[in-house]
């Protein structure tokens, strides 16, 4: 009885025309219908509607975004006044290839949702709605097509679901992406569509399709990689690309889940992203510790850690037949390598998550924690030339805690090794630790220990392999003579660091440190004198406030805000900044970027070596490139976030901009051909 009177009242509603659907229409190699998820409807009520299409098998129409050719559908409504019809809700597509084209679109079943809004004051008993819908339907000919509906729906004071047309509205949902209220920022310079999104879980992102139209190759190769919370995605522009507006849709496509977001275009810095195939983020974590480990390894040759390495290299020769003190300070060393290393990379996640932005060596950017390593490596050299003796043996490193015999004096010797290493990076650093800071507090901590093992690895040797250890010379009257000598590379690090102050602080605040100098030579002397019985009390005490007075000095220092920059006729490089490099990019220009600092030795090498060298400026000339350099010699945080974008922590970082290519990432050690080379190399691209 109730099957009966169901189809009865369908029946009357066919009959008057307020049925659910127009029922199909058909066209060539489709047939369309429209359908209202409501038979009835209220006053104030939005209701869904949908355009459903099933074309023949092998044919399909397209999305917003059509790729390289087609036809997006269009919808044209004719509603009675206190209604409105909403923008068409796009299913998630699928790329539709016919070479050498990628086309974006739905092969079979396709639903089309719009709603409906109706009015609270509605007073009207039907809505009387008519549609004109245009589409293009292909297989490998496309065929346009037009079709009207018209539907009526009746209005009462309760709403009436259409069931029999639940499941159709069902599966319109689940073929909408889910949309995510997270941020995005995108990026059209260098020739490429480049954006960032905060994505906090781990991905399976396989493919994203850009809504705005002629703005990528879609035939064109994705690039999708994360980077710690943040997904980076690239694809070329297209041929046809002329400009695109400030918010865009991007639709994002895992094995099981699509996701749609909104990108706000970028006018920062932070948009210029270079994504590298996901070769940071598809890199085994056991190949970053062995580069870490391998960039450790190297430090130990850097100018401005050898100095203070040969004294512990002094301290082993001199324990080289008491092989258990030998093992135990080599653990001793590397105890303090490590967890200084370690340490540093606390603070500098600590800080970051403060919302600090530092990276690598940011304790040589603190002019005043330079002034301290200047005392230090000065002192230390002074002890060596036989001044004073802090501590009575040849474990003397610096320092009442570094020239203490044994364990503690190893220890802090590390301590201090890690301390002036800091403004070096040497190969296979830059990497790992622009890996170790994109990664969880655990990840980054193990790549920090790696780095420190790495770094006392030749002393392990030493101690505990005899067959490195029987290298070792034995000890002899020698000693006291090479001790001497290496006071010089102390003298010549402390000079180096006197430098960069004079740059970070001026030369009023340098005159000021020198004369500190000369209050620690005098502390030394007098403490010396002491050592030897030959200045009482009073000479003490007078050594210990020309030490307080050499640490007040730097305080008083006046104030300068950034290094000076020298100007000159011939000079062939300008100021970096965002945007600098914008402007020159956006103009089509080639742009050679470096990112420098006064205490980062491998730059100032790199730079006398490689790219101040006559070969190096006529390439530049002779391809017309603009050389920007960036100074982070104090603190910058605009140039903090631009290492960031490039998967570095530090400096040096050489980037060659070259229009219509990706940016080129250079090595960190530079010859004097690769500059030239490499513009070679891409002049003869097309």
């Amino acid at each position: 009885m109730r099957r009966v009177i169901f189809l009865l009242f369908y029946c009357s509603m066919l009959i008057s025309g307020h049925a659910a659907t127009t029922g199909w229409q058909t066209a060539k190699h489709l047939k369309a219908e429209l359908v209202s998820e409501y038979q009835q409807v209220t006053p104030g009520q939005t209701v869904r509607l949908a355009l459903h299409f099933v074309p023949d098998e092998h044919w399909h129409t397209y999305w917003q975004n059509p790729g390289d050719s087609g036809l997006a559908t269009s919808l044209s409504w004719q509603l009675p006044e206190g209604v409105t019809a909403g923008d068409i809700q796009w299913p998630t597509p699928h790329a539709i290839a016919i070479p050498p084209l990628v086309n974006y679109g739905f092969e079979g079943n396709t639903v089309l949702l719009s709603d409906l809004s109706i009015a609270a004051d509605y007073a009207s008993d039907t809505i009387d709605i008519q549609l004109q819908a245009d589409w293009l339907v292909c297989e490998e000919i496309c065929i346009p097509a037009e079709a009207q509906f018209s539907l009526t729906l009746s209005v009462a004071s309760n709403a009436l679901l259409a069931d029999e047309q639940s499941a159709l509205f069902r599966q319109a949902q689940q073929q909408l992406p889910q949309p995510l209220n997270i941020s995005g920022q995108f990026d059209t310079s260098g020739g490429a569509f480049s954006a960032v999104i905060d994505w906090q879980q781990p991905t399976d992102i396989t493919v994203f399709f850009v809504a705005a139209t002629e703005l990528v190759d879609h035939a064109a190769k994705q690039q999708i990689s994360q980077q710690g919370t943040q997904l980076l995605l690239q694809q070329p522009l297209n041929t046809y690309f002329s400009g695109v507006d400030d918010q865009i849709e991007l639709v994002l496509v895992s094995a099981d889940t699509a996701y749609s977001v909104q990108l706000t275009k970028s006018r920062q810095t932070a948009a210029e992203i270079l994504v590298t195939e996901g070769q940071q983020s598809s890199t085994a974590l056991w190949l970053i510790l062995l580069m870490a480990a391998a960039g450790g390894l190297i430090l130990n040759l850097m100018p401005c850690v050898f100095p203070v390495l040969s004294l512990k290299a002094l301290s082993i020769a001199a324990n080289s037949t008491q092989q258990a003190q030998q093992k135990r300070d080599a653990l001793f060393y590397s105890a303090g390598v490590v967890l200084s290393f370690v340490t540093l990379a606390l603070l500098l996640i600590m800080l970051r998550a403060a919302g600090a932005a530092i990276g690598w060596g940011f304790q040589l950017q603190s002019p005043y924690m330079v002034a301290l390593l200047v005392y230090l490596l000065f002192a230390l050299g002074l002890s060596l030339s036989g001044v004073v003796q802090f501590g009575l043996g040849l474990m003397n490193t610096g320092g009442a805690l570094t020239a203490a015999k044994g364990g503690k004096g190893s220890f802090f010797t590390g301590v201090l090794a890690v301390v002036v290493a800091s403004p070096c990076t040497a190969p296979f650093m830059g990497s790992a630790l622009g890996y170790a800071v994109t990664q969880s507090a655990p990840v980054a901590l193990l790549v920090f220990a790696a780095l420190g093992l790495g770094m006392a690895l030749p002393f392990l040797l030493l101690a505990f392999v005899p067959g490195f250890a029987r290298l070792l010379p034995k000890p002899g009257a020698w000693m006291d003579t090479l001790k001497q000598v290496l006071a010089y590379p102390l003298y010549l690090s402390a000079v180096w660091l006197l430098w960069v102050y004079g740059r970070q602080a001026g030369v009023d605040a340098q005159a000021l440190l020198l004369i500190g100098l000369v209050c620690v030579a005098a502390a030394c002397w007098l403490w010396g004198r002491k050592q030897l019985a030959q200045a009482g009390r009073v000479g003490a005490g007078f050594a210990l406030l020309l030490v307080l007075l050499a640490l007040v000095l730097p305080v008083l220092a006046p104030k300068q805000a950034a290094p000076q920059v020298q100007s000159s006729d011939t000079q062939h490089w300008q100021p970096w900044s965002a945007a600098t490099l914008k402007q020159l990019r956006e103009q089509g220009k080639p742009v050679l970027v470096n990112m420098t600092a006064d205490w980062c030795i491998t730059c100032l090498v790199n730079e006398r070596m490689a790219l101040n060298t006559d070969s190096s400026k006529a390439a530049l000339a002779l391809y017309d490139v603009t050389y920007l350099k960036g100074d982070w010699t104090l603190r910058d945080s605009a140039i903090t976030e631009y290492l960031r974008l490039y998967q570095r922590d530090g400096v040096p970082l050489y980037v060659l901009y070259w229009p219509g290519q990706p940016p080129q990432v250079l090595p960190q050690i530079l010859t004097p051909d690769t500059l030239p080379q490499t513009l070679a190399r891409l002049s003869s691209q097309p």
